[in-house]
């Protein structure tokens, strides 16, 4: 019990050397935190700790989140400096543009280590302490696409929505625990991800406006500090959210299948060719007949109670401490 008195409270901020992450590591170190960034690039690690204005101390911890031992690899970290983690933020991920079909099967499934398997991981190995003390909390990054499946970034879209189920799910049974869980949910950020993913290249990356680092992270910091399950930044990504929540999925996919996939993409059919070169004509006339049926389907439906995706519409709610 001595030695657990003398530890000191940690801000842990997983994928904290770039992007949103570091921007959170920032947000945090303005509140005189004590951060520890954790990443894989050393390089990267000593560039952010540099950039971050801290009140406290600001560790780095180079680690391969996809292994099997990080998450105890990094509490061992923590120990042996005098720390304990009082809040942890995952904000570590990465997406594949392209058929679910076409892209390497083990690249896809590095996305599910890193999005799902890693982020639980991490979760589950803190959140007992932070019961014990009754404070703390996580912040988990998730997406507007949690909120509608994803042609042509099928695994990205399903990882988002695993974060913010699973995320939504542990707020709800930490209530009166003094223990925070809040997800974050932003639509196109202005960072490398979108470039490294090929996302930048699909129309819908270019339709949506995209927002600022910086300013996720004061959002989700301040929700999470409010206490919300459910943090949304700016208004293009409440719009998106409910637009996917009006629209029935027949519309809605080809919609998010047209915007995403390119003329130049490798055919899902597996012939090797260019999606325009191969039968795309075909496809695309294969997506106006689906849009018709469902079309036709939806205006049948309409007066159906729950024929709509009504129960996808974005909400939020403080936690009662």
């Amino acid at each position: 019990m001595t030695e657990q008195m003398e530890l000191r409270p940690a801000v842990v901020v997983v994928g904290g050397s770039r992007g949103i992450g570091k921007a959170m590591a920032g947000a945090a170190a303005s509140d005189g935190a004590t951060v520890v960034l954790v990443a894989r690039s050393p390089d990267d690690l000593t560039a952010a700790a540099a950039d971050i204005k801290s009140g406290g101390e600001v560790f780095t911890v180079s680690l391969d989140l996809s292994g099997k031992d990080a998450a105890h690899e990094l509490e061992s970290f923590l120990s042996a400096n005098g720390l304990y983690c009082d809040v942890l933020v995952n904000s570590a991920g990465y997406g594949l543009r392209g058929s679910a079909t076409v892209l390497p099967a083990g690249d896809q499934l590095g996305i599910v280590d890193l999005n799902i398997r890693a982020l639980t991981d991490l979760t589950l190995r803190f959140l007992p302490g932070m019961m014990s003390r009754g404070r703390g909390g996580v912040i988990n990054l998730g997406s507007v696409a949690s909120f509608t499946p994803g042609p042509y970034m099928a695994l990205y879209y399903a990882s988002k929505g695993f974060v913010r189920s699973f995320s939504e799910a542990l707020h709800q049974e930490l209530r009166r625990t003094g223990v925070t869980v809040t997800c974050v949910a932003p639509g196109p950020v202005s960072t490398e991800f979108l470039e490294r993913s090929g996302a930048n290249r699909a129309a819908l990356f270019k339709v949506l406006p995209k927002v600022d680092s910086q300013y996720v992270a004061a959002c989700a910091w301040r929700g999470f500090r409010s206490g919300r399950r459910l943090v949304i930044p700016g208004i293009s990504a409440k719009l998106a959210i409910l637009t996917a929540a009006l629209l029935p999925s027949g519309l809605l996919l080809p919609l998010i299948s047209r915007l995403q996939r390119r003329s130049n993409d490798p055919c899902p059919c597996g012939s090797g060719k260019k999606y325009i070169a191969c039968h795309g004509a075909r496809h695309r006339s294969a997506d106006r007949i689906a849009v018709k049926r469902d079309k036709a389907s939806a205006s049948r439906a309409e007066a159906v109670p729950g024929s709509r995706n009504s129960d996808f519409l974005p909400s939020e709610s403080k936690s009662s401490k």
